[in-house]
């Protein structure tokens, strides 16, 4: 039997609701703080431009100044997409500069900064569609000025997991947090919220 997520959770006859927006939002085109939801680990079949290979996808949830998006991200594990896939962990904290990365999957609560576009598409009916893409992953250490998030609880998007002065081969799984919390204060020399 197929696994869903929560939002495939099941209502009752008189349940209570709330959500009004579809659950699609477009953000418009800048660069924004994400947060990594959930890796899916896949085989890609193959096509008559990419050979079979494995492939991650990574659900992002992308902060807006008043609201998110889930934008999801598919690698293909392939030599040619390696600057990608080096570019991704460079922003999430876990790759150095110039050093080699054993890649690690363990990901979920991990923090980053992107460029996001709006992907202009004709639908499956012939009509206009957009959709948000990742244009670019910024490593952590380079100075971009994000989309704040309202000071609320609700869109105040938590830092940087696993920064990489702290980072070893052994890379264990960040610690589970409630999505809307602040990671505690960290020891050392690094001090979430700055990148």
């Amino acid at each position: 039997m197929a696994q869903f997520g929560a939002e495939y959770e099941e209502i009752g006859y008189e349940g209570t609701i709330e959500e009004e927006s579809g659950g699609f939002t477009l953000l418009p085109e800048g660069d924004y703080d994400f947060t990594v939801n959930k890796v899916t680990r896949t085989r890609y079949e193959g096509s008559d431009k990419m050979p079979a290979c494995n492939s991650v996808t990574v659900e992002l949830t992308v902060w807006g100044p008043q609201d998110k998006a889930t934008i999801s991200e598919r690698f293909f594990l392939v030599k040619k997409f390696e600057w990608k896939l080096s570019q991704f962990f460079l922003s999430i904290g876990v790759k150095k500069h110039g050093e080699p990365l054993v890649m690690r999957w363990n990901i979920e609560g991990s923090r980053g900064k992107c460029k996001v576009y709006i992907d202009k598409y004709k639908k499956n009916d012939g009509s206009d569609g957009q959709s948000n893409k990742i244009k670019k992953f910024y490593a952590y250490d380079e100075q971009v000025q994000t989309t704040s998030p309202q000071p609320t609880a609700m869109h105040q998007p938590q830092q940087y997991q696993t920064p990489p002065q702290q980072y070893q081969q052994n890379y264990q799984q960040p610690t589970q947090q409630a999505s809307w919390q602040q990671p505690p204060q960290s020891s050392g020399g690094w001090t979430p919220g700055n990148f």
